[in-house]
């Protein structure tokens, strides 16, 4: 994170005895190091929530393109289901003739099973 070698560190603690002082230095360094990992679990945690927001967005960018494919391919599908259908059609001599009339007006009876 940072670059600091061990001459930068001895130079820290030389100023840090000068001006803080033997007595109140230990102290200063246990203050110090707890704002740094305080600082650190932040970084980490900030960094981890950017990954999954990263993350969810990936996935909803996927869930969007599949639901286009989806839609791109049903549209192809009503409209080789309609192409067939209309190819399909009986034509005028297929037609029912206009004095048919059927035999009995009752919708069909469902079959009784011999039990």
């Amino acid at each position: 994170m940072f670059d600091i070698g061990f001459a930068e560190l001895l130079l820290i603690g030389v100023v840090g005895l000068l001006v803080i002082g033997p007595e109140r230095l230990p102290g200063a360094i246990r203050t110090g190091s707890q704002w740094l990992s305080q600082f650190k679990r932040g970084f980490n945690t900030m960094k981890r929530e950017i990954e999954q927001e990263l993350e969810v967005d990936s996935v909803k960018q996927q869930l969007n393109q599949a639901n286009e494919q989806f839609k791109s391919q049903s549209e192809d599908f009503k409209r080789d289901l309609e192409e067939s259908y209309t190819d399909n059609m009986p034509g005028p001599e297929n037609d029912i003739p206009d004095d048919y009339t059927p035999e009995t007006s009752e919708p069909p009876r469902p079959r009784e099973t011999g039990e």
